[in-house]
């Protein structure tokens, strides 16, 4: 079984400024969709308080994210995009998967 890399990023965008936040990550998406590096993303949006999101970003490996992406012309076109935002960010990690995993009732 491959171990993969997940990168957490999290923000606090101010209201007025979430659709615009929005529009500018489905932009940047079809650049994470194109990279060989990139497994799968998800960007949510807490419920309780609409000012924080979570982009997730499961890569092949932390070292492909950080030599291979970033070096890339799509790692240039992505933070184009969401360049603006880069002082809302609140943390950004990346993390291995633990072996506490599974699927629960609602999955089926």
């Amino acid at each position: 079984m491959t171990v993969r890399t997940v990168e957490y990023i999290r923000y606090r965008i101010p209201e007025e400024q979430s659709a615009e936040f929005l529009a500018a990550y489905a932009r940047a998406a079809t650049h994470l969709a194109a990279a060989p590096q990139c497994v799968d993303y998800e960007l949510a949006r807490c419920e309780e308080d609409f000012e924080h999101f979570v982009l997730r970003v499961t890569w092949t490996s932390t070292e492909d994210h950080l030599e291979g992406f970033r070096g890339s012309e799509l790692s240039e076109d992505f933070l184009a995009a969401v360049r603006p935002y880069a002082g809302n960010i609140q943390e950004m990690r990346h993390y291995k998967p633990t072996v506490v995993r599974g699927t629960g009732a609602g999955g089926l």
